[in-house]
């Protein structure tokens, strides 16, 4: 994130809020290497965060109104809101992420008031990579030092995530505002979803020849619709079955016998989290011992699992898979929640080209429009730039 993209939001500021803000703040998008479907089973995750992010200008205001302004919002750009009447339903389309936050701040007994806030973004909505927890993630950290609350990264993360269940109706788990607020340059972060614990691991695709090619299939996906509620349903259900407080604390050995107890419907989703969670562990290691094309395969199997036994891929993403796949990529997957977004494709730095052109020509085939292309670099995440 460069000055020039500071310089240019502090300049909308001014033209929509008038004067300066306090502080230009930015929050990441990021990608999931895999870990999907984890982190509300208390699970492990191995995101990076994406180059992409929200940007944030903001100012203090003292008379308790939120004035909410989005480059991206068209005819519905600017919202301006009462804070001591945030709640639950009250906020709708892109407002109710930053107007959640507040809420959220203030359900946890902070004296936070109103702001002057201007946003703008790169990372593009509904692709999976986590549009939505960038944009929470950039107000958090805007809050968190316009009111001095002083709060650890972790706490950010379970502030918007809080937002987001609770305020904007989406049942997610935490990786995405973890990733937002904790990654840093040149690492993935291996996520402990239960303890908020990370560890940081070098992740150098450039050192070793690599890169990682973000395939937007354009499908757009929606969250909130109650697919995705109803998988964490049926998980959670699944892990009171089994005795146990979530079905991270059920490991592959005992996988086997855990299926034999469990109704028809529910066996698919627990063999994807169990084998996921290993998935996770193998990535680290290999990553831990400087073989990150090793993680190809680990792609390539867990979109295996994703598609076939939780039931979260589509044809447009099993179709980005495959070509990338056959065209020479390490491996591949979706990444996001599914139904619909990004296709993550590690491939060798020389055949990055060629693996993005087979893939458009198999949409093109297929008669679908080319996904569009962006590159992973593993970044920073929340932080103010200005």
């Amino acid at each position: 994130m460069t000055a020039d993209a500071a310089g240019a939001v502090r300049e909308g500021f001014r033209r929509v809020h008038g004067g300066s803000p306090e502080g230009v703040w930015a929050a990441p998008g990021r990608v999931n290497l895999i870990g999907e479907h984890t982190d509300y089973n208390d699970g492990f995750a191995l995101p990076m965060a994406l180059p992409q992010a929200v940007v944030v200008a903001a100012r203090r205001r003292g008379d308790g109104l939120l004035r909410l302004h989005s480059a991206q919002g068209g005819a519905a750009a600017t919202a301006v809101l009462r804070v001591e009447d945030l709640a639950p339903g009250a906020t709708e389309g892109w407002a109710r992420y930053p107007a959640g936050v507040v809420w959220a701040l203030r359900e946890r007994g902070l004296a936070v008031g109103g702001a002057d806030v201007y946003l703008d973004s790169t990372v593009p909505a509904g692709a999976g990579l986590s549009s939505s927890a960038a944009l929470e993630c950039a107000v958090a950290v805007a809050y968190d030092e316009l009111y001095g609350l002083g709060m650890a990264r972790p706490e950010l993360a379970r502030a918007a995530q809080h937002a987001e269940n609770a305020y904007a109706g989406v049942p997610c788990g935490v990786m995405d505002q973890m990733a937002s607020v904790c990654c840093t340059g040149g690492h993935a972060l291996h996520l402990d979803s239960r303890s908020l614990e990370v560890r940081q691991v070098p992740f150098d695709l450039a050192g070793h020849g690599l890169r990682l090619l973000v395939l937007d299939t354009r499908v757009k996906h929606d969250l909130a619709d109650g697919a995705y509620a109803a998988l964490r349903a049926g998980c959670e259900r699944a892990a009171r079955l089994l005795g146990l407080p979530a079905l991270r604390d059920l490991e592959g050995a005992g996988l086997p016998a855990a299926l034999t107890r469990l109704p028809g419907e529910l066996v698919p989703l627990v063999r994807h989290v169990v084998t996921e969670n290993a998935r996770v562990g193998r990535a680290v290691a290999e990553l831990a011992a400087g073989r990150p094309e090793a993680l190809g395969p680990l792609l390539t199997e867990g979109h295996a699992s994703l598609r076939d036994d939780y039931g979260v891929s589509c044809a447009e993403t099993d179709l980005a898979v495959a070509a990338a796949v056959a065209a020479g990529a390490l491996g591949a997957r979706m990444t996001g929640g599914g139904f619909g977004g990004s296709v993550i494709a590690l491939v060798r730095a020389g055949e990055a080209a060629d693996v993005a052109a087979a893939v458009a020509d198999a949409f093109a085939a297929a008669g679908r429009a080319a996904p569009a292309v962006l590159e992973a670099v593993p970044s920073p995440g929340a932080r103010r730039i200005g």
